[in-house]
């Protein structure tokens, strides 16, 4: 059996060969060219490579990009999930490939604890993770705190600004989105017309952190005035900005992001 397996291994080294010599002796007749033959080798009745053979108006991929196509074309054909949270009407929606495949009802962060607005990512998953916390907890990578998607003990604060920022689900509603939606799932929370900032245009602080002061970096870092990450956080590197460019645009300067800084800004609820 060993030998029969070994000649039909020899046999297939010897048609490889042959073809490769076909073309070979064609090349001069078709006006093809091979642009690269690197290396035939034979390992344990495999070959270790075979780089790239083409002719003029055509191409022969090699082994490793033919295979890197097919993994690619598996997973383009896997379900991909996406979770939108609306915050104006406190639901979830979940996604499949784009097309809606639930929705639950959710509790969301108190006036004073604000949810945060943006696009996030689930990055860890936890059965029973905390008292309070119900079931199941889907983490989300937000840079100024930890948010995150979970049960509740407190079923009849769904469909309510309850939270301290986080999304509460019924416990039977998050398992079952647990046991659907993998890590590094994307998670859009919407808050409403006018970006980050939802529906708050409260006075800024240092020390702050949350959606509204994420939207003022992203304006100040625009200007040139900011050159910090967008995290969220009312610090150091911010309030320097934010004196510079008061001082340029004849404002109070104070560490305070008020009305009239908002306005400066860009950042209005209308005109």
């Amino acid at each position: 059996m060993f030998r029969k397996s070994w000649m039909k291994q020899i046999q297939a080294v010897t048609y490889m060969m042959l073809i490769v010599l076909l073309y070979l002796t064609l090349d001069g007749h078709l006006g093809g060219q091979f642009s690269s033959f690197e290396e035939v080798s034979f390992e344990g009745g495999q070959f270790s490579s075979f780089e790239e053979v083409s002719l003029e108006g055509g191409q022969f991929s090699t082994i490793e990009e033919v295979s890197l196509q097919s993994a690619e074309s598996e997973e383009a054909q896997k379900e991909q999930y996406d979770i939108l949270i609306d915050l104006t009407e406190s639901m979830l929606y979940l996604f499949e490939n784009d097309k809606l495949l639930k929705k639950y009802p959710v509790a969301q962060g108190k006036p004073s604890t604000p949810s945060p607005v943006g696009i996030w990512q689930i990055t860890n998953k936890a059965r029973n993770w905390g008292s309070g916390f119900g079931t199941r907890w889907m983490g989300l990578n937000v840079p100024w705190g930890v948010y995150g998607i979970h049960g509740t003990n407190k079923p009849g604060s769904i469909g309510h600004r309850a939270s301290a920022g986080c999304f509460r689900m019924r416990n039977k509603d998050v398992e079952e989105l647990y046991s659907i939606v993998p890590y590094k799932t994307t998670v859009v929370v919407y808050g409403g017309p006018y970006g980050n900032m939802s529906d708050s245009f409260s006075q800024l602080e240092p020390g702050d952190r949350n959606s509204q002061v994420a939207e003022v970096q992203k304006r100040l870092q625009k200007l040139d005035y900011y050159e910090g990450s967008i995290d969220g956080i009312y610090g150091e590197g911010m309030k320097s900005a934010l004196i510079q460019f008061k001082r340029d645009n004849n404002l109070p300067v104070t560490h305070n992001v008020d009305w009239a800084t908002y306005k400066a800004l860009g950042i209005l609820s209308f005109e």
